[in-house]
């Protein structure tokens, strides 16, 4: 993340590390069974990124943020990211089709990013949602041609960038800030 509000981009790093490891742990659901400990190192990765600027989250809490009077709209883009998500699961349980569920959620949670980057001020996150968009519509046609769950892929790809995007917000961080008490 790139801002000048250091509670909003520990945040960030917290939460997307966090997310990011939340993500490969719904890899583990069907794997490929040589995958299974790199998507575990991910998982251990994101959990201790996270509490390390969770951290600092939580030391810096009285600071400014980004979403000062914006808090509505950060509500509204979560709740509509909620409704997406519920009402194509909703469609793919109807269709007999949960298999996609791990691309379709990876979809919603992508795009979500496009209005954050407004509430925040932090196009950073317009380069997050186009790569893991562009990658989630490359391994469509692999996907369709499977019988697997989808999440063998997508939700690697999506925790990967995640922890990927946490790590080097957390260098700018650091380059920054060095880690503030």
């Amino acid at each position: 993340m790139l801002t000048d509000y250091l509670r909003d981009q520990a945040f960030a790093i917290a939460w997307l590390a966090l997310m990011g490891a939340g993500w490969f742990g719904w890899a583990q659901e069907d794997p490929k069974p040589t995958l299974r400990p790199l998507w575990g190192a991910g998982s251990v990765i994101g959990i201790l990124l996270s509490i390390a600027f969770g951290i600092i989250v939580w030391r810096n809490w009285a600071t400014p943020t980004a979403l000062e009077g914006r808090y509505w709209a950060f509500g509204i883009v979560v709740l509509a990211e909620i409704a997406l998500i519920g009402g194509g699961c909703l469609v793919l349980a109807r269709r007999n089709q949960t298999r996609w569920y791990g691309w379709w959620i990876g979809l919603c949670v992508a795009l979500h990013f496009l209005p954050l980057a407004w509430v925040f001020s932090d196009w950073s996150y317009l380069v997050l949602t186009a790569v893991q968009v562009v990658g989630l519509l490359a391994m469509l046609p692999a996907l369709r041609r499977g019988d697997y769950a989808t999440s063998r892929w997508a939700c690697p790809w999506i925790g990967g960038t995640f922890l990927l995007y946490a790590l080097a917000s957390a260098g700018v961080f650091a380059t920054a800030h060095g880690y503030p008490y």
